[in-house]
């Protein structure tokens, strides 16, 4: 179902998907053990993915269904305090990453996961990717966990 989000659907993320969609409870208690303050941070979904042996996606979807909301993107996208971004464009792009970046381009944005492989290619920070991504006024989208 996957049905898109507006603002007056804020906070009720479990009505992007459809009621026949259930919790795993693996990945509910993982997410209970690393929640802070009914939330969770990017880096730590990441963590129960690879631990339970699920994708991202899996671990956003559970997210959405117990209500939890993400935070401290990876990408520096949403989740700071009080800036709620914490990324900021770049100075300068090297050639070889605009390169790589416009190569992997889905409809004219770069896809999370795109971002991720990029940063480890390059040996870099995936907030350097996400840097340079502002600087060439090019949207990351969509997200890993479903979260834009």
């Amino acid at each position: 179902m996957n049905k898109k989000m507006t603002r007056k659907d804020a906070g009720n993320y479990k009505a992007k998907h459809s009621p026949d969609v259930k919790v795993d409870e693996k990945i509910a208690r993982a997410v209970e053990k690393k929640k802070v303050d009914g939330k969770i941070s990017c880096a730590d979904a990441e963590k129960i993915a690879g631990e339970e042996h699920v994708t991202m996606s899996e671990v956003g979807v559970n997210l959405d269904l117990l209500g939890i909301k993400i935070s401290k993107c990876q990408l520096g996208l949403f989740g700071y305090i009080p800036e709620k971004m914490a990324v900021k464009p770049a100075r300068t792009v090297t050639d070889e990453l605009e390169r790589a970046i416009n190569s992997a381009l889905t409809n004219n944005r770069l896809p999370c996961i795109a971002a991720w492989n990029i940063a480890e290619r390059f040996d870099i920070s995936k907030m350097e990717v996400s840097s340079a991504c502002e600087a060439l006024k090019i949207k990351i989208k969509p997200c890993q966990l479903g979260a834009f």
